[in-house]
């Protein structure tokens, strides 16, 4: 009785230990995530369990969002994940998404993944048009989404329609120009047949660094009123704080880098900036809602953090991060060239070998016309033969009658008949049998001169015979496969080629290595400001083609505004736009900022 009342006690102060738990899911650009999460649990633990799951290590730009009453919001890290304003119907969803953008992605992004993640979250974006993206630069990241995605391109797989399912362009784009989705299709996949030997990871890079100067990459936009009472959007992104005009979201009016501002707060819906310069009065805005102000401090804070931090030595987390993405990409590149080497040598191969086959084939054809050749000249040397004899005999059975003529004709003579008449007759006779042996003789010696020719005939066809019988033997005696370098065979498909040289592939750079990447990189710095120029070329002439299509009746209020900068030579990028703005004195930019 004793034993089973402990029992009982010791399973139930089992299962009052057990922790209650709650699930999550977890929504990226690409997956989706379930998780059991203890009710003590606060943001930093489930971020840091979704960091880990994902392999991600910059984790600084990210954050799990969630929506309330139709504000966006994101989950605080010191705070438990169910005191936030969440549903709590399971499971509880939150999205992972970039939170924070950086100043420039080539250099910023190290881990692939963190490069892939960004490039999801910009593409989404670009196509729900929450970025503006002119049309020709449309197609060029189009092109480069379908190489990140297809690889390179293959005329004999991407064929006419493959791009048919594929959500590639702003609908914006695609309903502002009369053009078919074939004609859309052509212009995609021509770029993206020059984009061949890009790796998935380049591809997406090569998306962000053009996204990246679209006016709005990067930026929240939040409505606010100045002291006035004047409606203006307040932008916030890595470079700072942007004022906009509520009707026009691609150029700002006035800009605030974050290095000019030394203090950022607010009161209720009143939110007060403070500059650096302390002789500056400090100018304030309001917002529509204090939930608003609270992600805007939140998106102030954590820009800034990463602005200065971008100006300091990098951390030795990071220092190493950007090692290992070296000697990752060193590696993979190393890689790369070896299967394109051999993907050439199996190139070259097959090429040889239909070079050989077809030699083969012609060599075939060319014995197959000597057969016949010396087939029909033994039937002509037969049939000059048979000719030739036949001609033979009647040349001798000519020749005996004119014989015989003869003989008859001298047997004639000796017993010619004296009387006149039978004289005149005989006479008449061997008159007549000298015409006739004449033109016997004559028969003849036609006779045989056409024999002589036919002789002659039959001597060349036999010659003919020999020359064709000669030529036979040369092409049975000619070597199938000419001597030649030997090539490596091509693999079988079925065996991977990934084998390298050696048994293993040591990545200990040596500085020979190092300098030879460093001309590497160099030589890519030049290719690249060349490819830049030819891109730029290629995107005025696509414009310029597309432009006789354009219905300018379906032109948004942003193309308008787009093309009005293209013509007053408003063609800069985004952080020189801003650096223009910036050049006033802080102190004449917060006195604007007040009487707009």
């Amino acid at each position: 009785m004793a034993g089973a009342i402990a029992s009982r006690m010791s399973f139930s102060s089992l299962k009052r230990k057990q922790p209650k738990t709650f699930t999550v899911r977890i929504v990226t650009m690409d997956a989706e995530m379930e998780f059991n999460c203890e009710m003590k649990w606060k943001g930093k633990d489930l971020f840091d369990l979704v960091c880990r799951t994902l392999g991600l290590r910059e984790t600084w730009f990210f954050g799990l969002q969630y929506t309330i009453k139709d504000t966006v919001a994101w989950l605080k890290m010191d705070k438990k994940v169910l005191d936030h304003d969440v549903s709590k119907e399971e499971p509880v969803t939150f999205h992972f998404l970039a939170k924070f953008y950086p100043e420039n992605a080539e250099e910023e992004l190290v881990q692939e993944i963190t490069q892939h993640l960004f490039f999801l979250q910009v593409k989404k974006q670009i196509l729900d048009e929450k970025i503006y993206c002119p049309p020709e630069a449309s197609v060029l990241l189009a092109s480069y989404a379908v190489q990140a995605k297809y690889g390179d391109y293959d005329p004999s797989v991407h064929k006419r329609g493959f791009l048919a399912q594929e959500e590639l362009l702003p609908k914006r784009v695609i309903n502002l120009y009369q053009m078919t989705p074939e004609m859309w299709e052509e212009r995609i996949t021509a770029w993206y047949a020059e984009h061949r030997g890009r790796a998935r990871d380049e591809a997406e890079m090569e998306y962000l660094k053009i996204a990246q100067d679209l006016e709005m990459y990067g930026v929240n936009y939040f409505a606010i009123r100045n002291k006035k009472g004047t409606e203006l959007l307040l932008g916030v992104d890595a470079l700072g704080l942007h004022i906009y005009d509520p009707e026009n979201r691609l150029t700002p009016k006035i800009s605030f880098p974050w290095n000019e501002i030394r203090n950022i707060s607010y009161s209720d819906k009143e939110f007060t900036i403070k500059p650096l310069d302390k002789k500056i009065d400090v100018f304030k805005f309001n917002s529509s809602k204090l939930r608003v102000n609270k992600l805007i401090l939140q998106l102030c804070i954590g820009n800034h953090d990463l602005f200065m931090r971008r100006r300091k030595a990098d951390s030795l987390e990071v220092q190493q991060m950007k090692a290992q993405a070296r000697e990752e990409k060193a590696r993979k590149q190393m890689e790369r060239q070896r299967l394109a080497r051999e993907k050439q040598m199996r190139e070259e191969a097959e090429r040889t070998r239909d070079e050989l086959e077809r030699r083969l084939l012609q060599m075939k054809e060319e014995a197959t016309m000597a057969n016949e050749a010396l087939m029909r000249s033994e039937e002509t040397a037969d049939l000059l033969a048979e000719k030739a004899q036949i001609t033979e005999e009647e040349a001798k059975l000519l020749a005996q009658k004119a014989a015989e003529a003869e003989q008859e004709m001298q047997r004639i003579k000796a017993t010619a008949i004296r009387t006149e008449e039978e004289k005149r007759l005989m006479e008449q006779k061997v008159l007549e049998a000298e015409v006739l042996a004449l033109k016997m003789a004559e028969e003849s010696e036609r006779r045989a001169k056409e024999a002589d020719q036919l002789k002659q005939d039959l001597q060349e066809a036999r010659e003919a015979e020999r020359r064709a019988k000669q030529k036979l033997l040369e092409i049975a005696t000619k070597p199938t496969y000419p001597p030649m370098n030997p090539i490596p065979a091509p693999l079988p498909p079925d065996i991977p080629s990934f084998n390298l040289i050696g048994d293993s592939l040591s990545f200990d750079f040596k500085d020979t290595d190092m300098k030879r990447l460093s001309m590497e990189i160099e030589k890519e710095k030049v290719e690249y400001m060349e490819k830049s120029k030819h891109l730029q070329e290629q995107l005025n002439e696509l414009k310029t083609e597309i432009e006789a299509l354009k219905l300018k009746e379906r032109e948004t209020a942003l193309d308008i505004l787009h093309n009005e900068n293209s013509d007053r030579g408003g063609g800069s990028s985004k952080h020189n736009t801003i650096k223009k703005l910036t050049l006033q004195s802080a102190k004449s930019r917060v006195a604007f900022f007040e009487e707009l």
